[in-house]
């Protein structure tokens, strides 16, 4: 079991900057790659970042591209979504959650696979 709390979010006008973190107790973190993931009111939750066990790896959704910067520190047990340039259209709650893999290089677009999941954190960006 893997627990997971996300943290950081808040109101911010559009431009703006945000840190959410993902703070993670239980079992060992480092087998899981982590993923970040939004839900607008009325939309389908989607993926907006993953990172791989190592940390080397990391993918992100078109849309947030050269804006979101994802990481991770094992030591810590947290993975942190560095979010810049935020837009109103970013408005969400973000969820982080962790995906089992043996692989240390994997990294995981698809929600589907991901095991363990937060509560969520809301992020609001004013125009």
């Amino acid at each position: 079991q893997v627990q997971l709390v996300e943290s950081g979010g808040g109101l911010v006008q559009a431009g703006g900057s945000l840190r959410l973190s993902c703070a993670a107790s239980g079992r060992t973190f480092s087998n899981y790659a982590v993923g970040w993931f939004r839900q607008a009111p009325g939309k389908e939750r989607e993926f907006v970042a993953t990172i791989s066990r190592s940390g080397t790896n990391t993918d992100y959704v078109d849309s947030v591209k050269g804006r979101f910067t994802i990481s991770r520190d094992n030591g810590k047990n947290t993975v942190s979504l560095q979010m810049s340039s935020l837009k109103p259209e970013d408005t969400a709650l973000y969820y982080c959650a962790a995906y089992p893999t043996t692989s240390i290089e994997k990294v995981a677009t698809d929600l589907n696979g991901y095991v363990y999941w937060g509560q969520g954190t809301q992020v609001t960006v004013s125009s």
